[in-house]
């Protein structure tokens, strides 16, 4: 299953913008009408805006609830969990994550760990055929940053539909777009898991505040 059929996830945003602009011409008439008679009347100018537009959501703050999990097993090892209204929960990186503060940044990705290769796993069908069933702790991955091997893992427990295979080519996503498309895995939670898990996850807000971002 892609990630694109899935649902539409990290897609480059580019909000443009329009404004209406009123022409006057030079001797202050109506451009396509003669000269104004009163030729010493005033105009006054356009009201500036007081404020500026609020920026819009990304599709990330649209479509994804956001939870984090700091120190996993280890201090600095901080993962986020991106939750779909449909269940599914995209796991990745944390821009806090120890691995991104290393000096060059990540530059390798292994899945192979444990007794299989992530990468090789090939999940069909509805019922999602071949998908392997994983506990929260379990490694996903193992990111190379400074000559340190660091393992990323699953977060929650669920079957893992999905990794990112781009990865292991472009590892440097992970240093550009670690929480778009550096995500590392897709996992589906049964609803019950989900509950149990996520009272041991942090907020956005909770996350940005233990980690001093707001």
């Amino acid at each position: 299953m892609g990630l694109k059929r899935t649902f539409s996830i990290y897609p480059c945003i580019s909000a443009s913008s329009s404004s209406s602009i009123a022409l006057i011409s030079p001797n202050g008439g109506n451009p396509r009408c003669g000269p104004n008679p009163r030729r010493g009347a005033s105009i006054a100018p356009p009201p500036r805006p007081t404020r500026s537009p609020p920026i819009p959501p990304s599709s990330v703050e649209s479509n994804f609830a956001r939870y984090f999990a700091p120190d996993l097993l280890k201090p600095g090892h901080d993962q986020y969990v991106y939750r779909h209204a449909n269940g599914l929960c995209v796991i990745g990186l944390a821009p806090t994550h120890i691995a991104l503060k290393e000096e060059g940044g990540v530059t390798a990705v292994d899945f192979n760990v444990g007794k299989s290769d992530r990468s090789e796993m090939k999940v069909t069908g509805k019922r999602k055929r071949n998908a392997q069933h994983f506990e929260s702790n379990t490694a996903l991955c193992k990111v190379c940053a400074n000559g340190t091997f660091y393992v990323v893992r699953c977060c929650v427990k669920g079957s893992l539909l999905e990794v990112n295979n781009r990865l292991i080519k472009q590892p440097d996503l992970l240093n550009s777009s670690a929480d778009r498309e550096g995500y590392i895995a897709i996992i589906m939670p049964k609803p019950s898991d989900w509950l149990k898990i996520k009272d041991s996850l942090l907020s956005y807000e909770e996350y940005n505040k233990l980690r001093g971002l707001c």
